[in-house]
């Protein structure tokens, strides 16, 4: 009991609050559309017990372990990527799922974390054995090999995410600016560079960024319907179940991507400024604990968790509006997908174990 009252109870409320709403939405469409969409909800809700379970778990699971698994964990995760190149289920042209019956498993979502756990434990070991310049040549080196096999999926969206991550912990563990920004800048003519390997669906999305209206019927088409439903919402929304987008099925990957735009459309403008406001909160309570964190390990977790989400949270609802490509990565904690649900939900448990063993107090 005494371990409870130790929680940072702010965080576990927005947790929750998210959590909510990602099941009320699902639900809502389960209502129009049946049996078929209420595998999505049953599902679901299977997925967040699971998280739920692990989230306890790893609170009062002593964080600092982790940091002996680090390098085991690493080496599984890439095991499991190759594996996943040769014997993986394609979903929508991405070989990323392992089948188990009705279950598919997408173990990129788990990579995430894995990475995190890695990189905290890499950077801040070899903060005092590496010189700057070694330690950041050896994390290149280090993060490329799983990027290059998510990239083999291919599944860009999650491979630019742990990218995201690496530059996030990277600029936090000492390195100096004139390197970060300079490693930033190479990073991006690579990447500018990378439109020649990029298949086709991929170019088309980032094309549909800026002109979605070139194809509205094809592949611009899911941008498009996604800014109408948003749209229709107005300020305060049509209602739970009477989103006519969502309802009548012009949006597409409801459930998913573009989960967002199904809030938007029935609770409006001020219902979404609401989800954002929480997502807000659940960022500021993770940097809270980095601050209070008890060593350099703890510190740079929950730097990277809060990357981790901050970004899905970035991009998500940015393609949801217009504002950034289809990248297809979930809005964590709402979006369906048992993966990163069981991942996001694990990945908050570590940061209420930094939180609950923190020295400083509030």
């Amino acid at each position: 009991m005494r371990n409870f009252l130790k929680l940072d109870w702010v965080l576990t409320i927005a947790i929750f609050l998210l959590l909510a709403v990602g099941l009320v939405t699902l639900y809502s469409i389960h209502l129009v559309e049946g049996t078929s969409q209420f595998n999505y909800f049953g599902k679901q809700l299977i997925s967040v017990g699971i998280g739920l379970v692990l989230m306890l778990f790893f609170s009062l699971y002593d964080y600092r372990i982790l940091n002996s698994y680090s390098t085991k964990l690493y080496f599984i995760i890439i095991g499991v990527l190759i594996i996943l190149m040769i014997w993986g289920s394609t979903v929508r042209g991405t070989t990323g799922w392992i089948s188990f019956g009705q279950f598919n498993i997408q173990p990129v979502e788990i990579t995430k974390l894995i990475m995190i756990i890695f990189l905290a434990s890499f950077l801040s070991k070899k903060k005092t054995q590496l010189s700057i310049i070694v330690r950041t040549i050896a994390s290149i080196i280090l993060v490329a090999i799983p990027v290059f096999l998510i990239l083999k999926q291919p599944d860009f969206g999650s491979a630019a995410v742990i990218v995201g991550i690496w530059l996030g912990m990277l600029f936090v563990s000492g390195i100096n600016r004139k390197v970060f920004f300079g490693l930033l800048f190479s990073g991006l003519l690579i990447a500018s560079s990378s439109w020649l390997v990029l298949k086709d669906y991929q170019k088309d999305r980032l094309i549909n960024f800026v002109s979605p209206e070139r194809d509205p019927m094809g592949s611009g088409y899911n941008v498009i319907q996604s800014i109408v439903a948003v749209g229709s919402g107005g300020v305060w929304g049509k209602g739970l179940g009477h989103g006519s987008q969502s309802q009548l099925n012009f949006l597409p990957e409801k459930h998913t991507d573009f989960i967002f735009a199904v809030f938007a459309e029935e609770f409006g403008f001020s219902g979404s400024l609401v989800i954002i406001g929480i997502f807000g909160i659940l960022i500021y309570r993770i940097k809270e604990s980095a601050r209070l964190a008890r060593d350099n390990f703890g510190y740079l977790l929950a730097v990277g968790i809060s990357m981790m989400l901050f970004l899905q949270i970035l991009v998500n609802i940015g393609m949801n509006i217009g504002i950034a490509p289809v990248a297809g990565v979930p809005l964590p904690l709402l979006s369906y997908g048992g993966s990163s649900m069981i991942s996001v939900l694990a990945s908050l448990g570590i940061i209420q174990s930094i939180y609950m063993r923190r020295i400083k107090t509030l």
